[in-house]
């Protein structure tokens, strides 16, 4: 049975084919960089790159500058931490708070950690022939749904019954 099952179901299969797609990139990262006896994690790399760019963040704002979870950010920062990329400092205006960044481990390892995120940018460039098209879809597709979210969308198609 070679036939693709969430192809067939269109639209329904989205959620399944974005799951596999993303399950398959972080799987093969991981395996990359396993091999290279690199100790990091593939969705670590959006941390690593806003507190280059930051110095210093909360768990609150890099939630919010990436639109995840504040939960989703503490379990990355804490395997992070646990790794020896992040520390951290009580913030001083602030005790509940702490102030995160990167850790002279993660500093000197950066330039070696921007190689393979570069060949994965350029690996991503090349699977999409160098066509930004998908990406604009997927930009139209999260404003749409920060406008009206996917259960209420639902919810009301199924009032309107």
């Amino acid at each position: 049975m070679s036939e693709d099952f969430l192809l067939e179901m269109g639209y329904s299969g989205l959620t399944g084919r974005l799951k596999r797609l993303s399950d398959a990139f972080m799987y093969q990262t991981r395996d990359l960089y396993r091999e290279y006896d690199e100790d990091i994690e593939p969705n670590w790399h959006m941390i690593f790159l806003l507190l280059q760019k930051n110095e210093t963040m909360t768990v609150t704002a890099l939630a919010e500058a990436l639109q995840l979870s504040h939960p989703a950010i503490v379990k990355l920062i804490n395997k992070m931490k646990k790794k020896g990329y992040i520390d951290s400092v009580v913030d001083a205006e602030d005790k509940r708070k702490y102030d995160l960044m990167l850790s002279q481990k993660a500093k000197q390892k950066l330039p070696k950690f921007q190689k393979y995120w570069e060949a994965g940018e350029k690996a991503l460039q090349e699977l999409l022939n160098h066509n930004k098209q998908l990406l604009e879809q997927l930009e139209q597709l999260e404003a749409k749904m920060a406008e009206t979210d996917f259960r209420t969308r639902m919810d009301k198609l199924l009032v309107n019954e």
